[in-house]
């Protein structure tokens, strides 16, 4: 289909305004939502890039609203493994099929999900080997298909940090993963003119629903914002598990 098409214009600014409410309302997931429609609808080498450039450039005010309340020493090395393997994931973007990688993480993340919804937490400090870990699964991820956010969501909602804090940290942390990959895929070539455009038509549309979303974000105590992303999360790997 001619991504340029009215048609597909429409379908992918309602998918853009879509993500922009999840993405506001929890602090990621704009990605998530984004990357498999616009993959089936454009192809993963367009929809891999717009998802990045929506994530990291037009969600950047939220970084702004939420840098208070982020914790550098929780998601500090997270990021830092996870812009250290980007490159793997792109590779594996520019050269193989990534749709098993993608079920086989959707399947994982289901199983993490309704362990949280059943009530596990855990306390204390994260370990920084783990943080080292989940970050470097995650930037595989979001250079493979865009959504390298859900080992670090379900690793991150698990811990005893308020809504607040959690959704900071999910928010920088996306916001920084996904500028990552945008230079990753720069150097690799694989960020050309379309998507750039598509992405700059999206913009409005996804700005607009980020901020209702924002907006939404407040209905929430710490019980219901858990509840609400993990449901979220579930329904959206379930859908990449059996498309």
């Amino acid at each position: 289909m001619d991504p340029f098409a009215p048609e597909s214009l429409a379908i992918a600014a309602a998918v853009a305004v879509a993500a922009g409410v999840i993405r506001g309302i929890t602090g990621f997931g704009g990605a998530m939502v984004m990357a498999p429609p616009l993959a089936l609808l454009l192809g993963p080498l367009a929809a891999v890039p717009i998802a990045l450039l929506l994530e990291s450039l037009a969600a950047a005010p939220m970084l702004v609203q939420t840098r208070a309340q982020v914790r550098w020493r929780v998601i500090g090395p997270i990021i830092g493994a996870g812009l250290l393997t980007i490159p793997l994931g792109t590779w594996l973007l520019v050269s193989t099929d990534p749709v098993t990688m993608r079920r086989a993480i959707a399947a994982t993340v289901i199983a993490f999900s309704l362990v949280l919804l059943a009530g596990w937490r855990y306390h204390g400090e994260p370990r920084v080997a783990a943080s080292v870990g989940v970050g470097a699964l995650c930037g595989a991820l979001v250079g493979a298909t865009g959504m390298g956010g859900p080992p670090a969501i379900v690793y991150l909602l698990a811990g005893p940090d308020r809504i607040e804090v959690a959704r900071a940290n999910l928010t920088w942390f996306v916001g920084a993963i996904s500028t990552g990959g945008l230079v990753v895929l720069l150097a690799a070539g694989a960020l050309v003119r379309d998507p750039l455009v598509l992405a700059i038509l999206l913009a409005p549309g996804y700005y607009a629903g980020m901020v209702a979303g924002t907006r939404l974000f407040a209905r929430f105590d710490d019980r219901g914002f858990r509840r609400f992303t993990l449901v979220f999360l579930a329904a959206v790997s379930l859908g990449i598990l059996v498309a």
